[in-house]
């Protein structure tokens, strides 16, 4: 048994991944080298929590007058992911984390609390990626209530420093 995955601390180079979208195009870090992403784990599609902050990333105005790609990943099937775009108009792209690799390897998913009982799941957490492919800020057990504009706070504030530096 291996141990919980090493926390990203901002600065560190964010890991690459390949990971399928609803419609089975492959996305990489890499493909948005230059832009911010804010990519959001994300418990299960469809519940209230959940459709919550994806309508809220798919809301937030100021989120998009900045240029970030969004991008959502769960253990959702494409089918699954698939159903809760359409349903919800979500415009970014839902990737499919099956087997929680990746998931792991960021250290959303394992044991939490979910109504006083502790399961294995995804936890809800948010990774702010610069345009250098470097983490910015995460956020651990987010919390959906203005989070999206906590999110676009973040890039205005990181943009300003990398334009004093």
């Amino acid at each position: 048994m291996t141990g919980p995955a090493p926390r990203l601390q901002p600065g560190d180079p964010f890991p690459d991944f390949a990971l399928p979208d609803a419609e089975g195009r492959t996305h990489r870090l890499s493909d948005y080298a230059g832009r911010y992403v804010v990519l959001y784990a994300y418990p299960k599609d469809d519940t209230p929590g959940c459709t919550k902050e994806a309508c809220d990333f798919r809301d937030s105005a100021r989120l998009h007058s900045l240029g970030a790609v969004i991008l959502g990943v769960s253990r959702d099937d494409a089918e699954s992911h698939r159903a809760f775009a359409q349903k919800h108009s979500l415009p970014f792209p839902l990737l499919t984390d099956v087997d929680a690799s990746f998931l792991r390897s960021l250290g959303a998913f394992g044991p939490k609390n979910l109504y006083g009982k502790v399961v294995e799941g995804v936890k809800r957490e948010t990774f702010l990626i610069g345009p250098d492919g470097r983490l910015v800020k995460a956020w651990r057990n987010v919390s959906v209530d203005g989070h999206a504009d906590a999110v676009a706070a973040a890039i205005e504030a990181d943009q300003k420093a990398r334009r004093d530096a």
